[in-house]
Formats: structure tokens, C-alpha cells, sequence
């Protein structure tokens, strides 16, 4: 995330302030309206600022529409509290929190609980417990995506490299040049489909970089559904947070 930052340039057209992405190979301008309402743009590497800038004004008026839908969704945005009885997501289902007197785990699933210890929480306090959830969602998720890559890849015809399941900031998931997979902690929390969505989105970066209509053809052809899963990713999205 810190290196993102870094290559990012603030911009700003008339009213809109836009983050300008390094520009690569593809043909076309991709814009995204990010998780935390940020306006990211990356440009073909031939286009100057300025062409950027103009990019952007024509494309205004979709932008000011994705900014109130951001809004409107966010505005119901979950905060959860480290107390008996809280609802926590895992794989899209709840799960009610439970205060567990024990030393071994400091966080575990079991017969439809999470069990927090309560040392942890007592000594380190809410932080302590959110880094305890963190660290759950991170090591499981690794396992379980791992398995749905080897899934997926060869049903896109793609052979990904390292996985690594982090913090990424603005991002549900990215793809490197090399082929090196990332997925946000916090994906951990949707269900399998919308998991699998991410998966298949990633891989079909292999074959495309960007988000054109021969992307959008490789992802259909494994997952005819993904507008459905992208669709609950855009509405729940905010909630999949601690």
C-alpha cells in the first residue's frame, strides 16, 4: 500500500480531485471509484497529465453518479464492538463473539462461535483483538485461496505466482506483471462466491491488464454469473470490516 501511495499523483479537474496511477500498456483509460471513495485513474503510458485531466472531464458525469452510489452505501457502514454476543463475518455467515478463558489460541472458530481470549483483549484491549482477527482471516485465507487459484487457473489457462493475503488498503485484490497474487484480509469475510469472483478476476488479469472487453470476455467465460457476484461485493462491501 505504502508503494502505491507513493506512485500516485494528486490531481484535480474543475471539481473532481483524482489520484493519477502510473500508465501502462493498455489502450484505454481505466477509472475506479476506490473502497474508501478514492478516484484512481491509470492512463496508456502515452497520454500526457493533461489528456489524463481531459479523460477524466468527459467521464464526469459517471463519476459523479459513482461517488453518490459510494456514498449512499457507505452510509450504513458497520463498526462492531469487542462484546459477548457481537456479530462477526466469516466466509458470508455470522458469527457471535464469545469472551473464552483460555491461553492456547487467542482467537478460534468453534461450534459456531468465535472464541476471543480474554486475556488478550483485557491486556492489549480493542486493538490487540481487531490484530487478533486480522491475523485469523489472513492465515486462513491463505489456505483456503490457494485452493481456489489451483481451482481456477487452469480453467483461465493462466499459471499465477506467489499468493499473499494482506492488508491492501484500497483494493479487494491485485494482480503484479509477474503474476503475483495479493487479496485483501478483509475478502475473508464475503462468501465463496464472491471469494471465487475475486479469484477469477485476478487470474484473468494474466491475460489482460486491463478492464476492457476482452477481459470482461475471459471472466465470463468462467463465471457467467460475475455480475451478480461483483453486484453483492459493490453493495455489502462496506461491511466486510472490523
Amino acid at each position: 500500500m505504502a508503494k502505491l501511495e507513493r506512485e500516485m499523483q494528486v490531481r484535480q479537474i474543475r471539481d473532481i480531485q483524482y489520484h493519477l496511477l502510473p500508465g501502462t500498456d493498455r489502450k484505454t483509460t481505466d477509472i475506479v471509484i476506490e473502497r474508501n471513495g478514492t478516484v484512481t485513474v491509470r492512463p496508456p503510458k502515452r497520454f500526457s497529465p493533461e489528456q489524463v485531466d481531459q479523460t477524466v472531464l468527459a467521464k464526469r458525469m459517471w463519476i459523479y453518479r459513482s461517488l453518490a452510489e459510494w456514498r449512499e452505501l457507505n452510509a450504513s457502514r458497520v463498526r462492531r464492538e469487542w462484546v459477548n454476543g457481537e456479530s462477526f463475518l466469516y466466509l458470508g455467515k455470522h458469527y457471535r463473539l464469545e469472551w473464552a478463558d483460555t491461553e492456547d489460541e487467542t482467537l478460534r472458530l468453534k461450534n459456531g462461535r468465535f472464541l476471543l481470549a480474554r486475556t488478550l483483549l483485557l491486556r492489549g484491549g480493542p486493538e490487540a483483538a481487531r490484530q487478533a482477527f486480522v491475523d485469523f482471516y489472513t492465515r486462513k485465507g491463505h489456505d483456503r485461496l490457494a485452493q481456489r487459484v489451483a481451482h481456477y487457473a487452469p480453467k483461465v489457462g493462466v499459471q499465477p505466482g506467489a499468493l499473499e493475503v494482506r492488508e491492501l488498503g484500497m483494493r479487494w485484490a491485485t494482480c503484479s506483471a509477474s503474476g503475483k497474487l495479493a487479496f485483501h484480509w478483509k475478502s475473508l469475510m464475503a462468501p465463496q462466491t464472491v471469494l471465487d469472483y475475486l479469484v477469477v478476476h485476478e487470474l484473468c488479469h494474466l491475460h489482460h491488464r486491463d478492464h476492457s472487453a476482452a477481459f470482461w470476455n475471459e471472466v465470463d467465460k468462467v463465471l457467467p454469473d460475475h455480475q451478480e457476484r461483483m453486484a453483492w461485493l459493490r453493495v455489502q462491501g462496506a461491511a466486510l470490516d472490523l
